[in-house]
């Protein structure tokens, strides 16, 4: 069990904990940023030791949120899943400890009420479903799985005219919660309680949301895919390479930076590795994430 990777945070009356599914995977840079390179992750001496390794690779994780507030239990994202076969190596056939870890952070899984997607790519959508003998069945059957309506619209479309995206996940993911009648539509405006609320991010893909808590005069946002790793603090304007829009992913960057840094508000990053959450301040001419 990867409880060591659990991580827990209170903002206000609202309970988040972390579910770690890959975790302080490196790589380069140039996968997320075109161009990037060791000696520019170097330069930025505040990623070290969470965000960056000393010879300049980032390190990421892929993890998910589970919430608490006013009593609903709430996925945030899924993660990869178990017994998929993926575009690359690293995510396929994955026998981890996500369900024991919900558990052992205090949110049982039968106890969830709804899921809710950040957006639909792959490793947000996994533990949707679970294998049971040669069927993909609803792994929170008893909860509503929250879609925005825009982003699945996105990804119908290009199924049905054979769009350039890897679709797998659509059919062991998405589609046995579809056809089981779990799945709720909702616009970028959805709250799920009075204390947590969307924010429309789009860019990385067109329905892209990000979670906005708010409780007691605190206030959090789990960030989705607006960004993968905190150098995008110090490069928001910089494409991405994993944005279906790279402009509009850009200018969310530059936005969500705008209203959010030098504010108490706490970032909470969905690919950030531990300590995955801090707030954002000015470095000079561009911001830089404080950790907890």
């Amino acid at each position: 069990m990867a409880v060591e990777h659990i991580r827990h945070w209170r903002v206000g009356d609202v309970e988040i904990a972390r579910i770690v599914e890959v975790n302080a995977f490196e790589d380069n840079i140039s996968m997320l940023l075109p161009g990037g390179t060791p000696e520019l992750v170097q330069g930025y001496g505040w990623l070290r030791p969470h965000f960056a390794t000393p010879d300049g690779r980032m390190i990421i994780s892929f993890q998910a949120f589970v919430l608490r507030s006013r009593g609903k239990t709430v996925m945030i994202d899924t993660c990869i899943g178990a017994d998929r076969k993926r575009e690359y190596d690293v995510f396929c056939n994955l026998q981890t400890t996500f369900l024991e870890d919900l558990r052992a952070a205090g949110f049982p899984p039968e106890e969830v009420s709804a899921v809710l997607c950040t957006h639909l790519h792959f490793d947000h959508v996994g533990w949707n479903t679970r294998r049971v003998g040669d069927k993909w069945v609803p792994t929170f059957p008893q909860a509503r799985y929250l879609f925005g309506r825009r982003e699945w619209q996105h990804w119908k479309h290009l199924r049905d005219t054979g769009g350039y995206h890897h679709m797998d996940h659509l059919v062991d993911s998405i589609d046995p919660v579809m056809e089981a009648g779990l799945v709720e539509f909702i616009d970028p405006d959805f709250k799920v309680t009075d204390e947590v609320s969307l924010i429309p991010t789009p860019g990385h893909t067109p329905g892209h949301v990000s979670v906005l808590i708010r409780s007691r005069g605190e206030e959090a946002v789990i960030t989705g895919d607006l960004m993968h790793h905190p150098i995008q603090f110090a490069l928001p304007a910089t494409p991405g390479n994993f944005d279906m829009d790279k402009e509009q992913g850009a200018r969310t960057r530059v936005e969500f930076i705008g209203r959010f840094a030098d504010r108490p508000a706490l970032v909470i990053g969905s690919h950030f590795p531990d300590p995955t959450a801090g707030r954002i301040v000015s470095d000079g001419q561009a911001w830089k994430l404080v950790t907890e």
